[in-house]
């Protein structure tokens, strides 16, 4: 399985001089054909508002067809992102002035310069992870289309925000994991509260201020015990050492499947391009397979 570039997005192109503002009024159209003519102004200038996802794409490869179908569904009916495919077919020199050597590629533009790229296709739950990712980290960076819908102000305004939030003060574990449930069941996208319910899991199973043995010690005392490596995972990742959690996880996924679900419950607690979590998804791909 192919990495995501580098696996983090460089932002450092988002502190250049940015191209010219505007690409002209009307319908916001989020999947759009990119070519000589309207690169600069429907790419370039655009991705200065919102990323835009390059997709240099052939209609020769199934791969290509198979991540430009997936695209089209994850841009539908959104203005956070707009993804515009090239048809190397039909406009040869377009690869070669971007830098592509091979098809299909996708590239992630802000503020007119790449900020992320990955070759090939990727299975559709990661790439909207990927996507998801984009939005939520370049994004905020960039000027915004002006005019959009409040959908995202609305969402993060939700008072049963709040009211988990008192849950958990008062040591409700159970019943801010309820209010996320909620949320999630009317719009089960939502990486933000996803985030929030496996935080809650995993204080739930650690459960700090009541605990009175020291999770590590004991895994260490214990290796072949499965409930206290899985404790200790949990212990790595509150203390900011996620990289030793999921090594700990990894070196158990082959025999014990629960290390394998706690291992994709700690992923949700970061971001998707997190170098970490690439880096440990990449050894759970090998260890499997």
């Amino acid at each position: 399985m192919a990495n995501f570039g580098s696996g983090a997005f460089d932002l450092s192109a988002l502190n250049q001089p940015e191209p010219a503002n505007g690409t002209g009024s009307g319908e916001f159209q989020a999947f759009i054909t990119a070519t000589q003519d309207n690169l600069e102004a429907e790419v370039l200038r655009m991705s200065a508002k919102i990323p835009v996802i390059l997709l240099v794409w052939s209609s020769a490869s199934g791969e290509s067809e198979q991540l430009k179908a997936t695209f089209t569904e994850l841009s539908a009916g959104q203005r956070s992102f707009r993804v515009a495919y090239v048809d190397v077919d039909k406009h040869p020199m377009l690869p070669q002035m971007l830098g592509v050597q091979q098809v299909p590629t996708t590239l992630a533009l802000a503020a007119g310069r790449p900020v992320a790229s990955f070759p090939g296709v990727q299975p559709r739950e990661q790439l909207a992870q990927w996507v998801s990712a984009l939005v939520s980290q370049v994004g905020p960076q960039l000027e915004g289309l002006g005019g959009a819908e409040g959908a995202d102000e609305s969402e993060a305004q939700d008072p049963r925000l709040e009211r988990a939030t008192e849950l958990l003060n008062a040591g409700d574990f159970d019943g801010a994991t309820a209010v996320y449930d909620e949320i999630l069941a009317q719009d089960p996208s939502n990486a933000e509260v996803k985030q929030a319910k496996a935080t809650v899991a995993v204080l739930k199973r650690l459960d700090p201020q009541n605990r009175t043995t020291d999770p590590l010690a004991e895994a260490d005392a214990a290796p072949a015990d499965v409930d206290k490596q899985l404790d200790a995972a949990d212990a790595e990742v509150v203390a900011g050492a996620p990289e030793r959690a999921f090594d700990r996880l990894l070196a158990l996924v082959k025999a014990e499947p629960r290390a394998k679900e706690r291992l994709f419950e700690l992923f949700t607690l970061f971001e998707p391009a997190d170098p970490r979590v690439i880096e440990a998804r990449t050894k759970l791909a090998s260890a499997l397979f």
